[in-house]
């Protein structure tokens, strides 16, 4: 019998995590099912569950825009629209191919790698600040701040803004959790206010080169073009929420999942070789961001279903990364898994996610010093999740470890 389904509920995802029940369902079912949407100005979605259509979707942009009605599942006004089109995330080629090439120079795997002492040293400092007592909540004090300080780090803005930062890209992503935020306005608040605090580090770079990303950007590449200043304020927003929330997401949900699989955790001490497997299966196993949406420049036939143009058409990406008939047993945990296809960073195509190799340095790096240093860890009360659709979140993840000294002076 066909379950009751509801793909959507942010409250769901809250109390019970991804609905892999259902995306089984639809997988095997209706891996193209035409689903309401909860906002009323809207008929309905089109859920498409499988990686194989998901794949197809992200790579032909032409009939599948992400500027259309940007790639956000929400509902915009006209003026929250025309302002979130010009973000190179809801921009479609050629525009998008453009401004892509223009900073994809500062994350080439050279560039990043560039970065693997300093996420050593940022993991460090982490630890240092709590493993003297204990106790901590991992997400708070681990997950959340890594891939900020190494934003902070990557854009030469100062430590002592990381705090604000941090509140800011919450309550971009959080406007579904009435804990972190209470309304789209809010949101929209913190967009400016982030937006701002770029256009000044914008400002001081081109006053003040400095070697890092922020000015590499800024100056032409080798063709010339040159990242006008709205540009670059645009994409530090997106490299705030982008960059921030998903290596958090995978950090935190990678650990819960290693307390849910001890087994795992006790392979990864016993083996440092799988960290960067084990990376993958992480990011695999709580795909960060649940979906994207597109819309359908023409009608198109996809699956055997009939899309109209103007069709919302939404990418569930936790459910393709269980997706059994590409995946092996794709209900198990497993590190060592050598081949692992997952869409955990988008489907291909042009928003193939620009940040992978970061996200893979930060939490190889992040594994391997918390294996080093605290291998006892273990859960100590109950994880809550974010009320989201969006991110498959944690908001506390209370953890328990033998207390240790900080490191020596000499060893930093």
């Amino acid at each position: 019998m066909a379950p009751k389904i509801d793909v959507i509920d942010p409250i769901g995802y809250e109390r019970n995590g991804v609905p892999h029940e259902q995306f089984r369902w639809l997988r095997a079912n209706d891996p193209v099912h035409w689903h309401y949407d909860p906002n009323e100005r809207v008929p309905g979605f089109w859920a498409i569950t499988r990686l194989e259509d998901i794949i197809y979707v992200s790579r032909h942009p032409e009939l599948f825009s992400s500027h259309t009605r940007t790639s956000m599942f929400e509902e915009m006004s006209d003026a929250d629209l025309a302002a979130h089109q010009q973000m190179m995330l809801f921009l479609d080629p050629p525009e998008h191919t453009r401004k892509r090439s223009m900073v994809n120079r500062g994350f080439t795997p050279r560039m990043i790698n560039q970065l693997t002492d300093h996420v050593h040293e940022i993991s460090h400092q982490l630890v240092d600040e709590i493993c003297e007592r204990g106790e901590a909540d991992f997400v708070a004090d681990i997950a959340a701040p890594l891939p900020l300080y190494v934003i902070c780090e990557m854009v030469g803005a100062p430590l002592a803004d990381r705090k604000r930062i941090f509140d800011l890209s919450n309550q971009l992503v959080g406007f579904d959790d009435p804990e972190l935020n209470t309304s789209m306005e809010t949101a929209q608040e913190a967009s400016a206010e982030i937006y701002m605090y770029a256009h000044q580090i914008a400002e001081a770079r081109q006053a003040e080169p400095r070697d890092d990303i922020a000015t590499k950007l800024l100056q032409p590449d080798a063709e010339g073009n040159v990242l006008t200043q709205e540009e670059f304020d645009l994409f530090f927003l997106m490299l705030t929420i982008a960059g921030n929330e998903t290596t958090r997401t995978a950090a935190a949900g990678g650990m819960l999942t290693f307390f849910q699989h001890p087994e795992q955790w006790r392979r990864l001490l016993a083996d440092r070789s799988l960290l960067d497997s084990a990376a993958e299966e992480m990011v695999r196993w709580v795909t960060p961001i649940n979906l994207f949406r597109r819309t359908a420049t023409q009608d198109v036939e996809l699956n055997g279903k009939k899309i109209k143009a103007g069709d919302k058409v939404v990418l569930f990406y936790a459910s393709a990364n269980r997706d059994e008939s590409v995946i092996d047993d794709p209900d198990t945990f497993d590190i060592g898994r050598l081949a692992n296809p997952h869409i955990g960073f988008g489907g291909g195509g042009p928003h193939y996610c620009l940040g992978t190799h970061l996200a893979r340095l930060e939490l190889s790096v992040l594994f391997e010093v918390l294996t080093e240093r605290m291998p006892d860890l273990e859960l100590a009360g109950e994880p809550r999740r974010l009320r989201s659709n969006f991110v498959n979140g944690l908001k506390e993840l209370p953890v328990r470890f033998t207390p240790s000294p900080r490191r020596s002076r000499a060893s930093h």
